[in-house]
């Protein structure tokens, strides 16, 4: 098995095992993030309803970015992520990282988000 084949299913299985012990709820939903090497995505989901409610990513129009797949960019979106739940009426989600670590792109998005004022 080659290198990258590992490192997804060493992710999977975080990403596993995260999922057995978190879930949103009505009122605390949960903000799952998902970065690719280009950019970076973020919904906020109640998962008992079965639907997303707010969204953001380094793809949206109003995110003008000289580059997507920095930490800068992560940050806008947890900016704008944190700005359209508040406007949505949401002001504590539980954290989902899809099994990435809580480092670089990831800590830069949940960081911004908790500066805006999303509390998890």
């Amino acid at each position: 098995m080659d290198k990258n084949a590992q490192k997804t299913l060493r992710r999977s299985r975080r990403r596993i095992g995260i999922r057995k012990r978190i879930s949103g709820t009505t009122a605390r939903p949960r903000m799952a993030i998902y970065k690719s090497l280009n950019h970076m995505y973020a919904q906020i989901i109640d998962d008992l309803a079965g639907k997303t409610l707010v969204a953001a990513s380094t793809q949206d129009d109003g995110l003008k970015l000289k580059a997507t797949g920095n930490k800068d960019a992560a940050g806008a979106v947890g900016t704008l992520i944190a700005q359209r739940a508040k406007e949505k009426g949401i002001k504590a989600v539980v954290f989902d990282r899809g099994g990435f670590k809580y480092h670089g792109r990831v800590k830069a998005l949940g960081d911004a988000a908790r500066k805006a004022g999303l509390d998890f």
